[in-house]
């Protein structure tokens, strides 16, 4: 089917395009999912406003739309919406309208001055020590065989920094145990890349494969490293509960799952002096601004110093 402009100005047809555009450029179907959601919401709002056309959505139009959501309280508990839902309902308006500019549905774009509004930075959540790491690490000793494969995907994520959906997607295939490295296929951003990864992972790694991996295969089972007790390859939530699971029974006072190690080695490795565009390698950042936040994470360094120059802490 071709994809084709719009006939008309009209809000849903426009809308509509503009999905179908970005299912064109390879977006992943939950994005679309994601923007079509917030598109609806703001379409539930303009109608009744008499908002049909998109030529009719001007900054004016947004001002009153973030007026709107800025005093929407939720129906179950009464809370104001976060900024960064507010944040991303006008964004998804203000990038179609840009879309639809540079398609020539609209002639010029009315929203272009419109003002987002900034989101404060927000640090991870306090992340595990090199001690508690490995405290989580050990509670895999209490489940025997599926104790190692479990034992064997924390090592991973950990001593390779790799997301949640990377790790499930890798192949037996994508382990190279003699150069230590794992290739991450199309990861974030379709981008392949490979990543370090710890001999000790590898030890993990090797065993699982060779103890745990043969007794769980079965005909619904591909290529895929880590496979669960179906025999399946790993569902998201199933590796986020995996996680989880050891997190709690270590008895460690922090909250997380799958991006705790994550946090966690990009953490630790500013800790221990490594330059900050070898950790956005490392973790697959386009942009060093979104690795600069480990620099704020990581307070080794500032408390080295303010140990030795704060009186209050020579008292």
């Amino acid at each position: 089917m071709l994809l084709t402009k719009p006939d008309s100005l009209g809000f849903s047809v426009c809308a509509q395009y503009y999905l179908d555009y970005c299912r064109a450029k390879g977006q992943s179907e939950n994005t679309v999912q994601s923007k079509d959601d917030a598109i609806r919401l703001f379409e539930a709002w303009a109608l009744p406003l008499g908002i049909t056309l998109v030529s009719q959505i001007d900054t004016n139009v947004l001002d009153s739309y973030q007026q709107y959501l800025n005093r929407y309280r939720k129906p179950f508990d009464g809370q104001p919406l976060a900024l960064g839902t507010i944040r991303y309902r006008l964004t998804s308006i203000s990038v179609m309208m840009r879309i639809l500019t540079r398609k020539a549905v609209l002639s010029h774009n009315p929203c272009e001055h419109f003002e987002l509004p900034r989101l404060g930075r927000r640090l991870p959540k306090p992340v595990l020590s090199e001690g508690e790491v490995q405290k989580v690490l050990e509670q895999s000793t209490l489940y025997g065989l599926k104790g190692i494969r479990d034992r064997a995907i924390m090592q991973t994520y950990y001593a390779s920094g790799i997301r949640r959906n990377e790790l499930r997607k890798l192949k037996v295939e994508d382990i190279d145990f003699v150069q230590r490295q794992l290739r991450v296929d199309q990861g974030k951003g379709h981008k392949d890349r490979y990543v370090p990864i710890a001999i000790s992972a590898c030890q993990w790694i090797y065993r699982y494969l060779k103890e745990v991996r043969p007794s769980l295969m079965n005909e619904l089972s591909d290529r895929s490293l880590f496979l669960a007790n179906s025999g399946k390859p790993y569902r998201a939530a199933q590796l986020s509960e995996l996680v989880a699971k050891y997190i709690r029974l270590s008895g460690v006072q922090k909250s997380g799952a799958c991006n705790q190690y994550r946090h966690a080695a990009a953490t630790h490795m500013v800790d221990n002096g490594a330059d900050i565009r070898y950790v956005q390698e490392f973790l697959g950042h386009a942009d060093l601004s979104t690795t600069q936040i480990y620099v704020h994470v990581s307070i080794e360094k500032l408390r080295e110093v303010y140990n030795k120059t704060h009186p209050a802490a020579r008292l």
